[in-house]
């Protein structure tokens, strides 16, 4: 499948994590998306109907991210992954979770999960 639509930096204030603060205080997660489908349907009938709705995509993942919290990354991860493919038309996804402000005790930038699913 090599149709792919690509979302980065869905931002959203979550309360994610192990720590207690962390649950208390929150803090921003963002989250990249790549959707692959079959796009050649939608290439010929320009009809929203016949693709995934990337706006909706980024709707999901908002509303994962600000949702329920998780402790681990991968439970985020595999939540937003999960929602997506069963958006239908979706053949697989690639799903990065960043945290950017995780307790990290040294200089970083960023931190991140990567996951693919069929």
């Amino acid at each position: 499948m090599s149709d792919v639509i690509i979302l980065t930096g869905i931002r959203g204030h979550g309360h994610h994590g192990v720590f207690p603060e962390e649950r208390r205080d929150g803090q921003e997660f963002v989250v990249d998306a790549l959707v692959y489908l079959q796009a050649s349907t939608a290439a010929t009938t320009d009809a929203l109907v016949d693709t995934v709705n990337y706006a909706t995509v980024a709707q999901v993942v908002h509303q994962l991210i600000i949702g329920d919290p998780v402790d681990l990354l991968e439970t985020l991860a595999e939540r937003i992954a999960t929602a997506i493919l069963n958006l239908g038309g979706v053949a697989k996804v690639e799903i990065t979770v960043h945290k950017p402000q995780a307790p990290i005790p040294v200089p970083f930038t960023d931190v991140a999960l990567r996951i693919t699913r069929p």
